[in-house]
Parts: C-alpha cells; sequence; structure tokens
C-alpha cells in the first residue's frame, strides 16, 4: 500500500482525554506506553516519568539520548521541587584555546569542543531514589526491551532522521570521530525510515549497566572511563573528575503570579526566567479576545523584551551579575510593558539555532505530578557516540560566548544558558498541573502563548497547545503558521512586523499538558504536532 505518511491534506481535530489512575504524555506512544507500564507494576508518576525519558532516548534519539542534559519539576504532598541536571563545560577547556581553532570565532556546533558533561541520566536516580516507589532497575526495563527488540520509526521521527542524516553526511565526511555516529544510526550510511524497525544494542547494553549501578556506570564506571578515553583520543577537554564529581542540583523553583496562577519554571541557568519575564510583563495588559492584532503585537513585544534581558544576564547562576529575582519583580514588569508601543521595536537579541528536545509529562491518582524535559539540543547533538556503548553526547556548549565581556562567556566547569524548561501551574496551594513545548528558544514563546491560552481565553488543553502559533525569530522577523488568521498577519505587518509564513510546522515546539480538576479527574492534551497521544489509565 502506497501513502505519503507526512501528507496531511485534510485539518484534523483532537479532544482532550480524561483519566483517573494515570496519564503520560509525550511525543512518543512507545515511550507513553513505557511510562504506563511502569505505573501499572505499582510505580507512581516520578517513576513513570524516568520510564518515559529512558524510552525517549531509545525511540526519539533525533532530539534526546543518554548523553542528554535534563530539568525536572515534581509535585509530591502539596509541594513543587526543581531538578536541575544539566551539565558543565570540562575542567581542560579555556576562552584562549577554543578562540585559536574557531576559524569563524563562534563556539562549534559539532565535535568535542561544545560537548559538556550529560547530566541526564544523573536525573534518573535521583528521582527514583528521591520520589519513586520502584527501583531503577525496574524503572529502565521497557526502555531495554525497546532497544534490545527493536522499535518502529514513526512519521516525524523518520522525518528528523532522515533530516540530520542529510547534514550529517555533509558536515562530518571524512572525520573518524564521527564514524561512530553512522554505525550506530545508520545502515552504511544510509538513515532509517518510517516504519522500519530500528535495534540499538549498545544503547540497550549501557541502559542495563545504568540501571544496575544506579547510573554510577555512566559518571564512575566503564561508560566514564570509555568517555574519556574518546575525548583524550579525538581532542576534547575532558578529565576524569570531570564525570566523577558531577551530580544533579536539586533547586527551588521560581514563579510569577498571572491573573491568580502561579506559572513556575527552574531558575537560571534555564530560560524557563524568560517565559515568566514575558508574563509578568503581560499581565499589565488586560486580554478579552484571542484574535486580535494588539493581542499578538503585545505578546511578540513581550516576548522581545524578555529574551534581550535573558540573553544580557543569564548564564550559571553561580556566575551572574545580578540576582535572577529581581527580573521577575512587579515593579520591573510594569516598567518594561510601558515601554510598548504600537508598533513593532527593535530588541538586541539574536536567535540561536534550531534544536531537538523531548518533553513529558505525568500524573498519577496518588495527586504526584511530573513536568520532565531532556535534550541533546542540536537533534542529535555533537554527532560524538561514545563507542560500543551508544551515547550521543550533547552540543550544549554550543550556546557559550566566545566574547569575554559577555554574562555567558565559556569558562571551565561551567553551565551555559540553557533553552530546556518545564512548566508548572498552580493555584493557591492546589496543583492544576505540568505542561511543556519542546523545541530550542522556541520553547518560552510556547510556554507563553500556551498559558495564554488556558488563562486568557479558557481554551481546553488539547486546544490551547494546537492553537497556531508564531514564533519571534529576530529584530522585527515573526514566523507564523499556515494556519494562522492571514488577515491578523496582515495587521501585524502593518504594525511594523517582518511577517512570513512556514511550509511546515516543526519549528513551533511540541507540547503536552495535564490538569488536574478539583475532583481529581486527569485531562490531558498532546498536540497534533507530535507523532503520539497519551497513554491513561
Amino acid at each position: 500500500m502506497l501513502f505519503d505518511e507526512m501528507y496531511q491534506p485534510y485539518a484534523s481535530n483532537r479532544y482532550c482525554l480524561t483519566a483517573a489512575r494515570g496519564m503520560v504524555a509525550t511525543g512518543s506512544n512507545l515511550a507513553a506506553s513505557a511510562g504506563l507500564e511502569v505505573m501499572q507494576k505499582g510505580g507512581n508518576a516520578i517513576d513513570a516519568a524516568v520510564a518515559t525519558a529512558a524510552a525517549l532516548t531509545v525511540v526519539e534519539p533525533t532530539a534526546n539520548g543518554l548523553g542528554s542534559d535534563a530539568f525536572a519539576l515534581v509535585w509530591v504532598k502539596d509541594r513543587l521541587y526543581g531538578l536541575n541536571a544539566s551539565g558543565y563545560a570540562p575542567s581542560g577547556i579555556s576562552l584562549e584555546a577554543v578562540r585559536n581553532s574557531s576559524p569563524d570565532g563562534k563556539m562549534p556546533v559539532c565535535g568535542w569542543t561544545p560537548v559538556m558533561v550529560p547530566g541526564a541520566v544523573s536525573a534518573w536516580p535521583a528521582l527514583v531514589k528521591r520520589f519513586g516507589k520502584l527501583t531503577l532497575k525496574e524503572v529502565l526495563a521497557p526502555a531495554i526491551r525497546l532497544a534490545e527488540e527493536g522499535f518502529p520509526l514513526g512519521p516525524m521521527t523518520a522525518s528528523m532522521w532522515e533530516r540530520a542524516a542529510e547534514i550529517y553526511h555533509k558536515r562530518f565526511a571524512g572525520k573518524p570521530e564521527h564514524e561512530e555516529w553512522f554505525r550506530t544510526f545508520t545502515r552504511d550510511g544510509e538513515p532509517y525510515h518510517f516504519g522500519e524497525i530500528v535495534h540499538l544494542k549498545n544503547h540497550a547494553k549501557t541502559l542495563r549497566l545504568i540501571a544496575e549501578t544506579d547510573g554510577e556506570a555512566f559518571y564512575r564506571g566503564e561508560i566514564a572511563e570509555q568517555f574519556i578515553r574518546q575525548s583524550e583520543r579525538d581532542g576534547g577537554y575532558f578529565r576524569s573528575e570531570d564525570l566523577a564529581g558531577y551530580a544533579p542540583q536539586w533547586v527551588e523553583p521560581i514563579r510569577v503570579n498571572y491573573r491568580g496562577f502561579d506559572v513556575w519554571e527552574i531558575p537560571p541557568n534555564g530560560q524557563g526566567i524568560t517565559a515568566l519575564m514575558a508574563l509578568n510583563i503581560l499581565k499589565e495588559f488586560e486580554f478579552t479576545e484571542k484574535e486580535n492584532d494588539l493581542t499578538f503585537h503585545r505578546q511578540i513585544e513581550a516576548m522581545k523584551i524578555a529574551f534581550a534581558d535573558a540573553k544580557h544576564y543569564v548564564t550559571d547562576p553561580a556566575r551572574m551579575t545580578i540576582d535572577y529575582h529581581d527580573l521577575l519583580a512587579p515593579e520591573y514588569g510594569r516598567k518594561r510593558a510601558a515601554e510598548i508601543g504600537d508598533t513593532a521595536g527593535l530588541p538586541t537579541f539574536d536567535m540561536s539555532p534550531k534544536s531537538g528536545t523531548v518533553y513529558l509529562c505525568t500524573a498519577d491518582g496518588e495527586g504526584n505530578m511530573v513536568s520532565y524535559i531532556q535534550s541533546n539540543y542540536m537533534g542529535f547533538g555533537s554527532g560524538i557516540v561514545l563507542e560500543g556503548y551508544g551515547v550521543a553526547l550533547q552540543n550544549r556548549g554550543a550556546d557559550f560566548s566566545l566574547d569575554e565581556t559577555a554574562a555567558n562567556v565559556l569558562e571551565p566547569l561551567k553551565k551555559s544558558y540553557h533553552t530546556i524548561i518545564p512548566g508548572f501551574i498552580t493555584k493557591g496551594n492546589r496543583a492544576v498541573g505540568p505542561f511543556g513545548v519542546m523545541g530550542g528558544y522556541m520553547q518560552p514563546q510556547g510556554h507563553v502563548q500556551t498559558v495564554m491560552n488556558l488563562v486568557d481565553f479558557h481554551l481546553n488543553p488539547q486546544m490551547a497547545l494546537d492553537a497556531p502559533r508564531w514564533q519571534w525569530t529576530k529584530n522585527k522577523d515573526v514566523i507564523v503558521e499556515s494556519a494562522f488568521s492571514n488577515q491578523i498577519a496582515r495587521q501585524l505587518a502593518r504594525r511594523g512586523h517582518n511577517i512570513s509564513v512556514a511550509l511546515n510546522s516543526t519549528g513551533f515546539g511540541r507540547g503536552q499538558m495535564i490538569v488536574r480538576l478539583e475532583n481529581g479527574v486527569l485531562v490531558g492534551g498532546c498536540e497534533s504536532r507530535t507523532d503520539s497521544n497519551i497513554a491513561l489509565w
């Protein structure tokens, strides 16, 4: 039977879904099923989140992997906890060394230079030990099975896989340090395609080692030894103590009250503060009509201001020159809101490259909820894969600046400005629920649009996610989805915005959300930009 899995000539509607005992929402049905399986075997929402995250490294390596970073917001017993599992730059790196090896004066996006200590694997035992009900071995079992026995590729993942292979063939041809990527993720150079079964045997082996050692093998055992061996051989800057000394950090989440709801994010070095800054500005306006050019104009302008401030100040919190809480002060929001006029303004911020990220959220019948995000940054990441272990390493260091006057300047053992952000909403002392939109610098823009759709315009979770999006990219440039109102796009152009229409929706993020009703019923949305839907119990 012949058909094009990416050809969607007709508009399709999804309804939000309900459950009482458990819910897992992410961009892959197979990963969502893995999380639900663990929950049905006695695990809770935290166990399910880790099971889903591990499965995503297998079934969606186009956006995340065992070499990823991660952040999590966890609601347990009427309290919200934050986990920052992002890594830092290697101790052997230096600004001078990278400048001398960089022909364009910028951080490279491939090879060992932008690789940082991967944090995601450390998040899994940290979450399970503190809040889970099962062992890490039990939680990782579905992911190990998927990697060992194989899994079929869905349309969106296959499309990203094919695009990555095309780029990597051009970028990595003749470079021996990248040969393992082709051995792991292609068949003699040919990418996997929609509907084909993919086996990742080395990935399964590594997951077993992680499960059996509670992650120790990854940071202080045989996987770490291969990491250092390969780095030293191929010109990396890592030392064994960089991995051995790493641990994730439990952090206090930050929030802004938006029309009676508290919207929560992970604090810097994550860019969640960018979404909160924009909401802190937007709450100074009254919005009664969604499909209105002034509504979109103010959203875009608030986003520009938030990005300009975030890119100027946000980096490793230990190295920031201001108290980031000041950026969320009500008076700061009022001051910045007063700067928004009737026409498009010019910010100082310039967008960085597109990226690859996976988001998931879970909830159980006990009241636990998790908002979790994991990323290799740009697609498969750096193009470096640990030989014999299947670990694709992220390229998060590409966001560092080589300008010594910049807040986010490269330094050894420093965390970079980080794009991935999980979100959470509460009202009073009650959890409303987790939400997130993946996609590099689209993420805070997706968070703002989704929160406003839910709070200001009273859309249900599915429609709050599916609503056509805009994305500010740089200067006065704004891209809109093809379903975005043509009339409003023209009105925005008259306000001075440079509007273009995207040919597809891959750059506008892919999100999920779970809302808990007052009677305990879970209501979920998983947007139609993904391959997936929601696993329910």
